[in-house]
């Protein structure tokens, strides 16, 4: 089934405004400090200056054009992109691709704390310049705080204003640059890498700035996670008029730096400096919109990536909200409190963003490395690219990245706290993913069809109290014939539970984002029933919703005879009798757990109770559920010297 998205590869005016509004902000608004990064307070002269500039255009080209926008964007799952979606296209290939999968995932999710207050810190900085000394620290919380409160609201009123803004945004960008560059063209000698060459190889220190330099591709995983919004043409479309529009600014502003009379900057941020000081107020104004979307941008990635983790088994079940009509937008309280907190203890900790200048680069950076991982499994298993070519891009990208990451680690110390959050982060998918696996082990499936014709009588009973008209349980079993052995345990055991139809619901997660399908096979005429779900991994599943569909899709086509049997209603209640079993596993006290595991299935049982209701999970009503507890007995501890002391 193709994506609800395919739509997003038509090429419209519409399209490319949505395409700058959504997926450019981050790497959209890196003028405002990549520069005053890599001069620092260091006397300016060719070497420095023109080298930055040169490193900033190879990495635009090469990180950015060539692996991103040419390559990564060809792994393309049914219109959906993300670190996600590439792990969908390529997990068959490499158990250990989950590592590299979780580390990408943890490092863009921490990039979602970095970036908001970065961005709109060196955007209102820029009004000391008119109101010196101004304490902006306040201003940045203020704007945070109003940004992540209004997100429980949905973005879609505001959503349509993004890509004119950010036009209006990327023309200011090149109108500044381009009358520099005007005045003094001898700086485009600097897209020579030679200079850059000069840079790393003779100018003391000159590779640690390589840390400063990445600051210009940072936004450049958001070009395919947003691949699903905007689709392959109209961001490759659009980055062609991005691009131009970064280096002209960027040669803009290297240019005033060459030619201002003073050897240091002296604490300005050359992004202001070229700006005509008539035109201050309203530059910072328009600086400040884009760095919001910028940050919305990276909020709604966020988002987006809890809900694929928790559909993948990556991260426990937590409320997921829809604020609007609008398809594909998504609202996780939980995970905007966690975003909050972290852009306001950012902001507080560094105070302005020359010191979170030092914090930025690190996360990106290593996920940028597992996309690299992940993408050279998919150009050699999905595109069927020759080893050797593959291998020779992964030796020019891991190169680069690996010299990114090497400058990076070295601004460790500047950011150590921030690391508690990435680690914490990493464990919880680690330890959810792996607990999953184990606890999938000691899942056990037996056959059904062994067991209908004592379903059947059961039913028939009427010495049995009707626990139902229609039970319906959830299962995991793939297979038609199959249900867990669990769910027999509880249709027979203790209290057998009498209904007149049985059904054996299955959710199918497909690799496809957005799929939406079901199937039926009638296992027992008119008594014991499968169905499977086939929901695509971006779905909010609404399992009672879609049953009720299902059945009224049968009764209306009369299949099944449902539409001549009683369906539990009375003339008391129009409402039809069903009831939905959950059967909920907890740590028996019998358990012996080796460190490991018992670190593993304990954190997995801790987080489940922190994390949402099966119920709420699978769009199940509480007063439809019936949620049993089974003890799991994963490891039986051993009884010895117990003894009997009388005959």
């Amino acid at each position: 089934m193709k994506s609800n998205n395919i739509h997003s590869n038509r090429i419209t005016i519409a399209s490319l405004l949505v395409a700058l509004g959504i997926i450019y902000g981050d790497i959209g608004t890196s003028p405002l400090y990549v520069l005053k990064a890599v001069a620092g307070n260091r006397t300016l002269d060719e070497t420095l200056v023109y080298g930055g500039i040169s490193c900033i255009f190879w990495t635009l080209v090469l990180q950015t054009t060539v692996k991103y926008i040419w390559l990564t964007l060809k792994a393309d799952n049914d219109g959906e992109g993300g670190i996600f979606s590439l792990y969908a296209l390529v997990r068959r290939y490499g158990k250990k691709l989950v590592i590299p999968t979780i580390l990408g995932a943890t490092t863009l999710l921490a990039d979602g704390i970095i970036t908001p207050p970065i961005s709109v810190a060196s955007a209102v900085e820029g009004l000391e310049a008119v109101v010196p000394h101004l304490p902006t620290v306040p201003i940045v919380i203020c704007i945070l705080s109003l940004l992540f409160f209004f997100q429980r609201f949905g973005t879609q009123k505001v959503g349509s204003a993004f890509g004119p803004i950010m036009v209006i945004w990327f023309s200011m960008l090149f109108v500044l640059g381009a009358h520099q560059l005007m005045l003094h063209p001898d700086v485009l000698r600097a897209l020579n890498p030679y200079y850059a060459y000069e840079l790393l190889s003779r100018y003391p220190g000159g590779f640690w700035l390589l840390g400063a330099v990445f600051l210009c591709t940072t936004g450049a995983e958001a070009l395919y996670s947003d691949l699903g919004h905007c689709g392959r043409k109209n961001i490759r479309i659009t980055w062609a008029f991005v691009k131009i529009c970064l280096m002209i600014n960027y040669l803009g502003q290297a240019a005033w730096m060459m030619h201002q009379g003073d050897p240091t900057l002296a604490g300005r941020n050359p992004f202001f400096e070229i700006m005509p000081h008539w035109f201050l107020i309203a530059g910072i104004c328009i600086a400040t919109a884009a760095t919001i979307i910028a940050s919305q941008a990276l909020i709604s990635g966020s988002y987006t990536l809890i809900s694929e983790a928790m559909n993948m088994n990556f991260w426990p079940r937590v409320t997921v909200r829809q604020p609007s009509d609008m398809k594909g937008q998504i609202y996780i309280p939980s995970v905007n409190t966690i975003l909050w907190a972290g852009c306001v203890l950012m902001i507080l900790y560094f105070k302005n963003s020359t010191h979170m200048e030092a914090a930025y680069g690190f996360s990106i950076t290593v996920a940028m490395m597992m996309t690299t991982i992940l993408l050279s499994y998919y150009l050699i298993y999905k595109l069927k690219w020759k080893v050797w070519v593959v291998m020779a891009l992964l030796i020019l990208f891991a190169t680069v990245e690996t010299s990114f990451f090497i400058a990076n680690v070295a601004k460790i110390k500047e950011r150590w706290m921030f690391l508690f959050f990435e680690l914490f982060i990493f464990l919880v998918m680690y330890a959810w993913f792996n607990a999953r696996k184990i606890l999938n082990g000691f899942t056990r499936f037996v056959d059904l069809g062994k067991y209908a014709p004592l379903i059947s009588t059961l039913s028939e009973d009427d010495q049995i109290p009707k626990f139902s008209t229609h039970l319906i349980y959830l299962t995991k079993a793939n297979s038609r014939h199959q249900v867990e052995e669990k769910i027999i345990n509880s249709i027979f055991a203790k209290k057998p539970k009498r209904a007149d139809v049985y059904w054996f619901v299955h959710i199918h997660r497909t690799e496809q984002p957005y799929t939406l399908s079901y199937d039926v096979s009638e296992l027992l005429d008119d008594k014991v029933i499968k169905v499977t779900i086939n929901a695509g991994f971006r779905i909010q599943p609404k399992t009672e919703l879609y049953f009720k569909k299902i059945v009224q899709d049968l009764v209306k086509k009369k299949e099944l005879n449902l539409h001549i049997r009683p369906d539990g209603s009375t003339r008391y209640n129009s409402q039809p009798d069903f009831k939905f079993i959950i059967i909920e596993k907890f740590l028996s006290v019998e358990n012996e757990f080796a460190l490991k595991d018992g670190i593993l299935l304990n954190t997995y049982f801790f987080l489940k109770e922190l994390g949402q209701s099966d119920e709420k999970a699978f769009g199940l009503d509480k007063s439809d559920v019936v949620v049993e507890d089974v003890p799991l007995v994963y490891h039986p501890a051993q009884v010895e010297g117990l003894a009997r002391v009388n005959n």
